[in-house]
């Protein structure tokens, strides 16, 4: 037996919002959205260097407040480019936890938390 790639499936309440954090400001890709009708909830793909993520406003799929760990490395550069956008919304720190490595924690507008670490 052999585990592949994982996609998290995130819970999303506002397409534009969605699209400001992951697109505009974490610098992802919009590879491609879906909705069944013009009234109904979108489901949408964001990438980024071989990182996926599926954001849904979709009720049953994902839970807000999720929090996902990313392996990352140029961790100090990536802290830099999103500071320098200045993002109103949110303003990550770099932190040392005590198990060692560097941290940094992003936080969308449905409260998912993204944890990018290197080390």
């Amino acid at each position: 037996m052999a585990f592949s790639t994982v996609v998290p499936i995130l819970r999303s309440f506002d397409q534009e919002k969605t699209q400001e954090f992951y697109r505009d400001w974490l610098g992802f890709a919009l590879d491609w959205e879906h909705r069944f009708g013009p009234d109904m909830p979108f489901y949408q793909q964001f990438s980024r260097h071989g990182l996926v993520l599926h954001l849904s406003e979709h009720h049953g799929d994902a839970t807000p407040g999720s929090h996902v760990r990313v392996k990352t490395s140029g961790l100090r550069a990536f802290h830099t480019e999103l500071s320098d956008k200045r993002y109103k919304n949110n303003r990550p720190g770099l932190e040392t936890p005590p198990w060692g490595g560097l941290e940094m924690t992003v936080i969308d507008g449905a409260g998912n938390r993204i944890t990018f670490y290197e080390g």
